[in-house]
């Protein structure tokens, strides 16, 4: 006896359709479409709600110039979905409003509940529980705080840098050279203003260059980057932190000492690498604890 076998979703729609002859052919037929099913089901979902969570009509609403309540200064700027800040420091973010809370994404993820909110007024909790009022600018002036402004990136040395030590040991003269040299990898750093709100600011990283001379004899030369110390220090304080100087401490029986300082920026957070060169110009690396 021929049985014949269809399944359906959403709306209708034919997925699988085939014929059985016995019950063996049925089971194995039934255990492949409920695999077929539950995948087809768990898909349809996912796309029936992506986008739906999001309040656009409130997006909608937010996009224009924003200006602070009390100090009357340009707050920020919404176009599309990014949120633009007047202190060019600031790198612009993207955002989202779900429900009664406006979502920003960062380098980290913020999220503020809004307390009110209409065409010409926005007001939302800060991350310290203070209101932050704005309501929409109609001054053609307020443009001029946001246009034609990159996101400004703060270096820590704006050229390079060149630190020269001569050093004796055993009747033998040494020279231990330091190049810091800024480069253009770029840190993300997440501050919090008084208000309580996230701000990114973006920083430039540093590349430092390290040689030793006997005369004119190369004993050994390198560049060290903060990625050399993964494994020394932690992959999260290495992520938000920049190399951001690093001194000769000078020489004893199991050769050159070198120290490299590595902070989050713009804080006292930091942390000290000890470099060693051997005289045969061999490199290794310890955490100052």
């Amino acid at each position: 006896m021929l049985v014949f076998i269809c399944a359906l979703y959403a709306d209708n729609k034919c997925i699988f359709c085939t014929f059985a002859q016995n019950s063996d052919m049925k089971k194995s037929i039934l255990a492949s479409l409920m695999a077929i099913l539950i995948i087809a089901c768990h898909n349809g979902k996912a796309n029936d709600s992506s986008g739906k969570d999001e309040d656009l009509r409130a997006k909608a609403l937010l996009q224009g110039i924003w200006v602070d309540d009390d100090s009357e200064i340009p707050f920020m700027r919404i176009e599309g979905d990014t949120i633009y800040y007047s202190d060019s420091q600031n790198s612009p973010v993207r955002f989202e409003i779900r429900k009664d809370s406006i979502y920003m994404y960062g380098n980290e993820v913020s999220r503020y509940h809004i307390d009110k909110q209409a065409e010409h007024i926005f007001w939302f909790h800060s991350l310290s529980d203070n209101i932050v009022k704005l309501h929409k600018s109609e001054d053609p002036d307020d443009t001029l705080a946001f246009s034609g402004k990159a996101v400004e990136v703060i270096p820590t040395y704006s050229e390079v840098t060149e630190q020269d030590s001569v050093v004796n040991y055993n009747g033998t003269r040494y020279r231990a050279y330091v190049y810091i040299n800024p480069s253009k990898m770029k840190v993300v750093k997440t501050s919090y203003t008084e208000e309580g709100m996230s701000m990114d600011n973006v920083y430039y990283d540093n590349v430092m260059h390290i040689c030793v001379y006997e005369g004119r004899k190369s004993l050994f030369a390198s560049d060290i980057t903060k990625q050399m110390f993964t494994g020394i220090l932690s992959d999260e304080f290495l992520k938000k932190s920049i190399l951001s100087d690093m001194l000769f401490m000078g020489v004893k029986k199991s050769g050159f000492i070198y120290q490299a300082t590595v902070c989050i920026p713009e804080s006292y957070v930091c942390n000290l690498v000890n470099i060693e060169v051997s005289f045969k110009g061999k490199m290794t690396m310890k955490a100052v604890k």
